[in-house]
């Protein structure tokens, strides 16, 4: 069995929230570059399948997950040690996996990222070092939906950089004429609270996905029908580690045949075969399975969270 640890990132919030009266100082991104007054292009690395950019906070600079999965801004307990400035909640955090129990949290005065500005946001305070451990990184936090939602977000795993430009409050972005690139697709997805949910197929038979940019591995319910299963090859074993930090094995492989509409079709995607039991119960819903990383490295992806849309661009065509 690899000792190799994937992670899957998705937090959902329950229960009533208890506001703290101290506000943080601005989170600022050194390495951003304003394209104009509404937009912002923040390069990210890839530190194995997570998309990472490097950010400022509180006098520490460090490293950020972009996670589409989670539902705020976590901030590392770790590396914000000053517990009296933070209110403990009332409400639990789950991953696919299990539980983090007693979560802090704390409202964020002001999240910047180079001039743009987003005031009156929440953050959670949750033991992350077990992903600093295992992915020998500085870890600050984790860049959820409160702070994505209010933007058109261009992940682009070919430039490795995403760029987040304000919307107003129908979707439209402020500035129209964001990208040189064109789109050449487009699907509508549905948002269950923070959590976005495809419809798909493998060959004919229809499921529903998530999309998690913070899952390493695409996800497949293990329970699913056998003509979806007959296009899963297995070829090995791996350790699966949430966001509480437990740990199971799970049979890791390929999934054939995957499209979400009759144009957007997917190569083999490295996937994992688990019990999505836990993060049905915890997001309300009932997904077949997770596309993450292997959906962005196909596709150059642009999420409209207020339109409910999904829209696409094409990697450049590589001439020999």
């Amino acid at each position: 069995m690899w000792k190799y640890f994937v992670f899957i990132l998705s937090f959902s919030i329950s229960c009533n929230y208890v506001w703290s009266t101290n506000p943080l100082d601005p989170i600022v991104f050194p390495k951003s570059e304003t394209v104009n007054n509404f937009t912002t292009r923040i390069p990210f690395k890839l530190i194995d399948h997570l998309m990472v950019v490097e950010a400022e906070l509180l006098g520490q600079k460090g490293n950020f997950i972009i996670d589409t999965g989670s539902e705020t801004l976590i901030l590392n307990k770790v590396h914000f040690k000053t517990f009296d400035l933070y209110y403990k909640k009332t409400k639990k955090t789950s991953g696919v996996l299990d539980f983090t129990d007693d979560p802090l949290e704390r409202q964020l005065k002001e999240f910047v990222i180079n001039n743009l500005v987003l005031t009156n946001k929440t953050s959670d305070v949750i033991d992350l070092s077990h992903i600093e451990i295992s992915k020998k990184m500085n870890l600050l936090g984790i860049i959820g939906f409160n702070i994505l939602k209010d933007y058109e977000i261009f992940i682009d795993l070919h430039l490795n950089q995403i760029t987040l430009s304000k919307i107003d409050e129908k979707g439209n972005k402020l500035d129209p004429n964001v990208y040189l690139e064109t789109i050449v697709d487009s699907v509508k997805f549905e948002l269950k609270k923070h959590t976005i949910i495809l419809d798909a197929f493998v060959d004919d038979q229809k499921l529903k996905l998530g999309l998690d940019s913070a899952a390493e591995y695409n996800q497949l319910n293990k329970n699913s029908s056998r003509k979806i299963l007959k296009y899963y090859f297995p070829s090995k074993r791996m350790l699966l580690t949430d966001a509480s930090g437990k740990e199971i094995e799970v049979l890791a492989g390929k999934l054939h045949r995957v499209k979400i509409n009759e144009n957007l079709y997917f190569g083999p995607m490295e996937t994992i075969l688990t019990n999505l039991n836990n993060m049905n119960e915890a997001f309300g819903t009932s997904l077949d399975g997770v596309l993450g990383y292997e959906f962005f490295r196909q596709k150059r992806t642009i999420i409209n969270y207020k339109k409910e849309m999904l829209y696409f661009v094409n990697y450049p065509l590589i001439r020999q």
